[in-house]
């Protein structure tokens, strides 16, 4: 047993992973604990620094709202197809309902967006309000609440002031806020504006609250930033912008295709939560909503993922455009258009307006999420090589645009230097997938997606009619497949972690799905058995074995979940469709209560460990559970679809292509 598995996890002031609920208006980021608490927001968007940041420190700022003296509410859910949080208490003489979310207005173009993105018709304006409401529905309440922002991940203490001849209006300022703050990756924080019905009062930093409801009450409260919006001032007010930003989240999920089945629901839910950690003023899809939530209980295995990779973003495509959400990709191909027409190279991770330095620190004056330090602001991994991201590019471009009659001109010149550089760098080391801090190696994935780069790229150039570029890669796109048999595996036909050693690896399963053997191939069975046997605990899959794989980082880590999702893929690829079902729904049942899944799952607790919510894992989600309703005959139209896209090659039937 090592040190970190000594951390009394259950006796932590912090709640569970697990527990938190997330709010998002596609621009900012909020998580709030079961006890009413916004435990983290940044300001003004999800990489700034926080100006609540108790999940990383009790004492680095929160703001609750809720029955005095009340922690565990009796119920917390959704509005079905929202991203708006309600929440029931009962206490011994009444009962309240608090809804919370971040608003979201009207579709305005002018100004909104720099000149060189695109607005989507589905991207509406952030209201820059964290909007809270009650009703009393029976009895009588004393509600509280407690606003205790703490700017530059709880460096910065504000000042109260108010802002009318009344205590319904003030504001909280630092030195280093300004009235309306800075949209640049390293600009000011914004002033807060604190509006209700509610009379507030000053109590050093902390702006408070007290009153008595009784049935049939109505109160709100509204955190407000930056100057594009005029809060609301009265609760009829709020509800009307409340009610819109629910039908905004409903609208949207109503233009998905989603099939009439029992796990529907987890599929709309990680859909939405997929859109609420796209940034809309450029299309970029963040990783998670968070930083340096521990991979290890109390160990060091904490990053910062409020940024976008490539790689996840690409995949992230596969899974939203099976479900009919096409908008965001031709939003994030905008994006990766700008990025590449800026600069010759291309990084794997981008701040979400396209920053290139990512350069990692640690706040060593935060004691972390229950002592996990330490934490982390940046990320060291932004100028590692990694292969992969041109395979993940160009396949999520084929799939976007294998049904259409062209492919725009305006990104065609960038894809094929992609494809050149996939070629160019095949023979060479990188550091992998899951970004290892040891010496670069030759990764059977990685080399895998470069293929998958060529092979994408001439089925690309045939659609365009360039025929010779088209017989070039391909050309090239065989003798890297070639080369992959030859090296990538061991004596038994199973894919190996990288050329010359036998340790397996998770992302081999993303072998199968990418087509680049059929899936009755016996080394791609033989594959997804190894995996299956020897890289899980309690059936939940590892990346790999940290004793095998130097990643220049110490202690265990959990079960990483969307690998086990890829497990379901693939054993439904392969024909084991009972296994693909039970993997499937031991997987669904760790979900949050509020269908939310962070990085991985410590397979002995079912407990959440790393960043939360984790766009990996919900995209990892939709493929898996797409695949098992196919696999059992249940959706044959996307089954169909994907057989004929797959059959220029001859590669296995996929619902992500």
């Amino acid at each position: 047993m090592t040190d970190a598995d000594e951390v009394p996890f259950v006796r932590s002031a912090f709640p569970p992973i697990a527990d938190y609920a997330f709010l998002s208006d596609c621009e900012t980021m909020a998580l709030v604990a079961p006890s009413g608490n916004v435990e983290w927001m940044c300001l003004p968007r999800v990489d700034s620094p926080s100006v609540f940041g108790a999940l990383l420190d009790r004492d680095a700022g929160g703001f609750t709202f809720g029955p005095a003296d009340m922690r565990v509410p009796n119920a917390r859910r959704y509005l079905p197809g929202t991203m708006i949080l309600e929440t029931s208490w009962g206490t011994p003489t009444g009962w309240v309902i608090i809804r919370d979310c971040l608003l979201i207005g009207p579709w305005h173009h002018e100004g909104r967006r720099a000149e060189r993105y695109r607005r989507a018709p589905n991207d509406y304006e952030a209201e820059h309000v964290l909007l809270r409401t009650v009703r009393c529905v029976n009895g009588e309440v004393q509600l509280s609440m407690d606003c205790s922002p703490a700017f530059d991940y709880g460096r910065d203490r504000p000042q109260w002031r108010y802002l009318g001849d009344d205590y319904h209006s003030a504001a909280a300022e630092t030195a280093s806020t300004g009235p309306t703050g800075a949209n640049e990756f390293t600009g000011r924080q914004p002033a807060l504006r604190l509006t209700s019905d509610l009379n507030i009062g000053f109590e050093g930093p902390r702006a408070t609250a007290r009153t008595l409801v009784k049935e049939g009450d109505l109160r709100f409260v509204a955190l407000s930033w930056g100057n594009s919006h005029e809060p609301p001032t009265t609760y009829e007010d709020a509800y009307a912008r409340q009610v819109w930003t629910a039908h905004h989240w409903q609208h949207w999920l109503a233009r998905g295709r989603f099939p009439d089945h029992p796990w529907r629901a987890h599929l709309e839910r990680s859909a939405l939560t997929l859109k609420g950690l796209t940034y809309a003023p450029t299309g970029a899809l963040v990783a998670a909503a968070t930083t340096s939530l521990p991979e290890t209980p109390g160990g060091e295995r904490n990053w910062d993922y409020r940024y976008t990779w490539i790689r996840d973003s690409t995949l992230a495509l596969w899974a939203l455009n099976t479900l009919g959400f096409d908008w965001e990709a031709n939003d994030f191909f905008s994006f990766i258009t700008d990025l590449a027409s800026r600069s010759d190279e291309l990084q794997i991770m981008y701040g979400v307006d396209g920053e290139k330095d990512l350069s990692e620190s640690t706040l060593d004056h935060l004691t972390g999420y229950s002592s996990a330090r330490p934490v982390r602001i940046g990320n060291g991994a932004f100028d590692q090589k990694q292969h992969d991201v041109w395979g993940a590019i160009l396949d999520a471009v084929y799939i976007h645009t294998a049904n259409r009659d062209g492919l725009n001109d305006t990104i065609w010149p960038i894809l094929s230097r992609f494809v050149e550089e996939a070629i160019q760098h095949f023979p060479e080391p990188d550091r992998g997938i899951w970004e290892v801090r040891g010496e670069p190696k030759h990764f059977t994935s990685s080399k895998v997606m470069c293929w998958a780069a060529a092979d994408r790229g001439a089925r690309l150039a045939r659609i365009r009619e360039q025929y010779e570029l088209a017989a070039r890669w391909q050309a090239a796109a065989d003798e890297m497949h070639a080369d992959i048999l030859a090296h990538g595996l061991d004596s038994r036909g199973v894919f190996t972690q990288y050329y010359g050693n036998d340790a397996l690896d998770a992302s081999n399963l993303l072998i199968p799905l990418l087509g680049f053997l059929p899936g009755d191939d016996p080394r791609i069975i033989a594959t997804v058995k190894a995996i299956q046997e020897e890289l899980t605990l309690d059936g939940l899959v590892l990346r790999y074995k940290v004793e095998e794989t130097d990643d220049g980082l110490s202690g265990e880590e959990g079960t990483f979940t969307i690998c086990s999702f890829w497990l379901v893929s693939a054993l439904a690829i392969i024909g084991e469709k009972a296994d693909a079902r039970r993997l499937c729904e031991k997987l669904l049942s760790f979900a949050s209560p509020l269908g939310l899944f962070a990085e991985e799952i410590e397979a002995a607790s079912g407990r959440h460990l790393g960043n939360f919510p984790q766009a990996f894992t919900h995209l990892g989600l939709i493929n898996a559970v797409l695949h098992v309703i196919s696999a059992e005959g249940e959706l044959a139209d996307i089954a169909e679809a994907a057989e004929r896209r797959a059959g220029e090659t001859g590669g296995p039937p996929r619902l992500d292509a």
